[in-house]
């Protein structure tokens, strides 16, 4: 165990580690913007943050859990084992306006600047790669095919328009939803149509008086996705694609049935045929470790951030992280990169991924990452008291 004096020193070098670091880092960031490729199709992505840290000496296992574009990268050995997440998906048309080219090289960063640390007091560095975080869900299948099991804490920082420790994410599945009718010319004789449209509107309209009487927390929002071929056709085939949010698993249990009955009246009123799928995957609430968002706090701090209580005005989404976060302690702090009055997946969020704002929250958020392994691998008993935290939550 290093002393305090010892401990503020291994804080400082990881820091100049870092800086040593800030031009690669930047240009890699640069890159990964200027080329943004959906969940499951990163491979430029992949192929440079995987080729960065082999070049730095850690371990490359690529295409992990079945997943072609997941990687990890490993350095050192035994314990504890600290996991460091990277997300490098983009949305489509609007790429990185989630910012998460600056999650993947903000760990990588992190990962590099621990080395010496990892050398000199031990454990395992590792940087999980983890692809599709966006509607996808690539970590569920990590969780599911073991690739958590030996981690002891996972982190990872989230670029937004607050310096937050802790935030919450909702409980959320996917819906797929299609209405089959009747084509019929829409003005010669529409009384021999069955209109599949009408049936997706009055879903929607259900949907729309259905919001009143849910948790306020809850969330349902889709978007129609087919809804004819010409306006002189009566539809014969509309679909659309929903998601369903709740605080917990088991009032998104509840609120799926509702959902599901909007879309059934909405068939039986138009005489439409229904067909739908649930999402495969089901993103999970986040549980936040405090002991760990105790730690980045304050290491935030000494950076010279400012850190805000999370507070639900400040909204809230969803993430694959939350299933992490249900199997191993977990920090998914967000740092502030932008206006309040910016929303991540905005054409202007996306520029400030890109912008000297982000590319400070970049760099911060690698030091701070660096700074939290140096105060789990300095004191066992705080990592101890990460765990503890984490069993009793569990319990």
């Amino acid at each position: 165990m290093k002393g305090v004096s010892g401990k503020e020193q291994l804080k400082t070098k990881t820091q100049e580690q870092v800086e040593l670091q800030r031009q690669e880092l930047l240009e890699l960031s640069k890159k990964i913007y200027a080329n943004p490729e959906v969940g499951f199709e990163e491979k430029k992505a992949v192929t440079w943050l995987t080729d960065y840290l082999e070049q730095k000496g850690f371990y490359i296992e690529r295409g992990i859990c079945s997943l072609p574009t997941s990687f990890r990268a490993t350095f050192g050995q035994g314990k504890p084992v600290t996991a460091l997440i990277a997300e490098y998906d983009a949305l489509p048309d609007i790429g990185h306006a989630c910012g998460h080219n600056i999650i993947a090289v903000s760990s990588i960063g992190a990962a590099v600047a621990s080395k010496f640390v990892v050398k000199e007091l031990g454990g395992t560095i590792q940087v999980l790669g983890t692809p599709g975080e966006e509607i996808l869900g690539g970590k569920i299948t990590m969780v599911e095919s073991g690739a958590f099991n030996k981690v002891d804490v996972a982190m990872l920082v989230h670029p937004g328009t607050h310096n937050m420790v802790t935030t919450q994410a909702l409980a959320c599945i996917s819906l797929e939803v299609e209405f089959l009718g009747k084509a019929a010319h829409a003005a010669a004789c529409p009384e021999q149509g069955i209109n599949a449209l009408e049936a997706m509107i009055l879903s929607f309209n259900a949907i729309n008086f259905l919001r009143q009487h849910i948790l306020e927390r809850a969330r349902i929002h889709g978007i129609i996705t087919h809804g004819g071929e010409a306006a002189n056709i009566v539809p014969a085939h509309s679909a659309a694609h929903f998601l369903i949010r709740a605080q917990n698993i088991s009032y998104l249990e509840e609120l799926k049935g509702k959902v599901l009955n909007c879309f059934k009246a909405a068939a039986l009123a138009t005489g439409c045929g229904l067909k739908y799928h649930w999402g495969e995957k089901v993103y999970a609430p986040m549980n936040s470790n405090l002991t760990l968002a105790r730690l980045f706090g304050y290491n935030l701090e000494l950076l010279g951030r400012q850190v805000e209580p999370f507070q639900p005005r400040f909204g809230f989404g969803s993430t694959d992280m939350g299933n992490v976060s249900q199997v191993v302690p977990s920090l998914h702090p967000t740092i502030a990169i932008a206006s309040t009055e910016i929303s991540t997946h905005s054409q202007e969020f996306a520029q400030a991924a890109i912008s000297e704002d982000g590319n400070k929250g970049l760099l911060d958020a690698a030091k701070a990452l660096s700074m939290t392994i140096v105060d789990l691998l300095c004191e066992p008993d705080v990592l101890a008291e990460v765990k503890k935290e984490f069993h009793c939550q569990q319990s």
